[in-house]
């Protein structure tokens, strides 16, 4: 069953509003395939992580204080490194109040549209 005029116009119109809501959730359904992490950032981090802890007991054994802080900071940027290839993946469901405003209006409409056939 075809949209009539009609539906095709608040159709357009929601499309607009959700454009102006939140542009990135409108990239985000556009593109071609999900965001995934970056494969080989996730293994240079973990391999980061466990070269720092190597150095970091290496210097705890030898009683050696600077490769132990070495060990330290090179594992501290594994782990940065590994959440940064992960966080894009996180940053998309952090706002769900701008949306709420949408859904509200959006709900709105349709209860106008319901109530006025």
């Amino acid at each position: 069953m075809p949209l009539s005029d009609r539906e095709k116009r608040l159709l357009e119109e929601m499309e607009a509003a959700l454009l102006t809501e939140d542009p990135r959730l409108v990239s985000a359904l556009s593109s071609k395939g999900p965001v995934s992490p970056s494969r080989n950032r996730i293994v240079v981090g973990a391999g980061l992580i466990l070269l720092g802890l190597v150095t970091l007991f290496g210097g705890l054994i030898s009683q050696v204080t600077p490769i132990g802080i070495l060990g330290f900071v090179i594992a501290l940027g594994g782990v940065i490194t590994g959440i940064s290839s992960i966080s894009p993946m996180v940053r998309g469901a952090r706002k769900p109040s701008s949306r709420t405003n949408l859904s509200a209006r959006l709900e709105q409409r349709w209860d106008n549209r319901s109530n006025e056939e």
